[in-house]
């Protein structure tokens, strides 16, 4: 008997860390772009922390009510889709057999063949069938709301906690240009770690994020200026 190995495909990661990534660059790009556009209107230092603070807690709860209602709304699509799926089944299961059949024959199965693998796979568990093969729900990719909202804001926290720090111990006189470069640096190594794990191209990954984040702190950095007053 052939004794099977289980294999780890990065498509089981697509859930988590969609949500991670995105959490994390979130908290970083808002946060100290929110530092810098805070420190260029020439506040003082203690209200660019209370500034930063309060960017953090409201980004972690956006981000987590965001990705959860978000999430939900997939799962609610994906339960109603199931639901009548199952009723379908129950209606008319030759129907239901037939149209499984000719989902394989289009993959390039013979049609003998692909009669006798769709009634094994529905003999076994037809609703899973039929959610897998013709709605495209499988156990990787299946939404979870819960999941996606804790990860989003645990993830931005994190992110945002980097430029916050530095804010703390850094003086006004040197805080752009510090919380800027040091920001832009930790983008670019989530973007790289995150390309490499999902299986994509490292440099684009990293220099993707960072222009991202890049624009959005000169952005802000530019409106801080603009509006801000030297007391």
């Amino acid at each position: 008997m052939v004794k099977l190995h289980r294999e780890r495909h990065r498509t089981q990661r697509i859930g988590w860390l969609r949500a991670a990534v995105l959490g994390a660059n979130d908290g970083i790009i808002s946060t100290a772009s929110l530092i810098v556009g805070v420190a260029a209107a020439h506040a003082n230092h203690h209200d660019i922390i209370v500034a930063g603070i309060a960017g953090m807690v409201a980004g972690a709860m956006s981000m987590a009510a965001g990705e959860y209602v978000s999430v939900s709304s997939q799962a609610d699509t994906e339960q109603a889709d199931i639901a009548r799926e199952r009723k379908e089944l129950a209606a008319d299961p030759e129907h239901e057999h037939a149209e499984l059949a000719t989902i394989y024959e289009q993959r390039g199965l013979e049609s003998a063949l692909a009669q006798q693998v769709a009634q094994q796979l529905m003999a076994k568990d037809a609703l899973a069938a039929h959610a897998r093969d013709e709605l495209g729900i499988t156990e990787f990719a299946s939404a979870r709301p819960i999941q996606a909202a804790w990860t989003s804001a645990l993830t931005f926290t994190v992110g945002a906690a980097l430029p916050l720090l530095i804010t703390v111990f850094v003086p006004v006189a040197r805080l752009i240009p510090i919380v800027t470069l040091s920001s832009l640096a930790c983008l670019a190594l989530l973007g790289g770690v995150a390309a490499k794990t999902g299986g994509a191209r490292i440099l684009f990954g990293a220099a993707r994020v960072t222009f991202w984040g890049a624009l959005a702190m000169a952005l802000t950095a530019g409106v801080g200026a603009l509006f801000g007053t030297v007391l």
